[in-house]
């Protein structure tokens, strides 16, 4: 997609002073930062698919390859998968399917439940995610677009909104050693 010149004006700046205008003022900020956030989604994704592209891969499937690349042994049980990536099981399921389809992870039977099934990536699959992993922190990662003080900024106020929304709880302390 060929990148778009600047707009004259903010649309999201002038979607809040339409709201206020029509007397939604209660409302404007909240729609402002909600749909800021939805645009910075579009245009990182936007980025990373960029870089994905000649790996043939999407993020779902990257992040799919990137989880069972960090595991010791490169598997891990299809629910485990669900639960970390945090997504519908159907959505893991497709994902899934087009990686064994594209022979970068196999599906084993679970050692322990019959029902299971264990995800475990090929070396196909282990030197493609490596490959896209260094493109992406290169590309991506290293410079996001943001300076490393209002990176450091946005990722706390999002993890406390994403907490506060049940996505996750704070670790329980370890004990102390005995």
């Amino acid at each position: 997609m060929p990148r778009q010149s600047p707009l004259p004006v903010d649309p999201i700046a002038e979607a809040k002073r339409q709201w206020v205008a029509h007397g939604w003022s209660d409302a404007a900020a909240g729609m402002s930062a909600v749909t800021s956030v939805i645009r910075a989604q579009q245009l990182m994704l936007a980025r990373i698919d960029a870089v994905l592209r000649p790996f043939g891969l999407s993020f779902a499937r990257f992040e799919m390859l990137r989880l069972l690349a960090f595991t010791r042994a490169g598997r891990m049980p299809m629910a485990s998968a669900i639960a970390r990536l945090q997504v519908h099981p159907t959505s893991v399921t497709n994902t899934v399917d087009r990686l064994v389809r594209d022979g970068l992870v196999v599906r084993e039977p679970h050692p322990v439940d019959g029902r299971a099934a264990m995800l475990v990536l090929t070396d196909e699959g282990r030197a493609l995610v490596e490959g896209a992993t260094t493109a992406l922190n290169a590309e991506i990662f290293e410079q996001p677009g943001l300076t490393e003080d209002d990176t450091t900024e946005l990722v706390r106020i999002i993890a406390r909104f994403r907490k506060d929304a049940g996505d996750f709880s704070d670790p329980r302390p370890a004990p102390d050693p005995l």
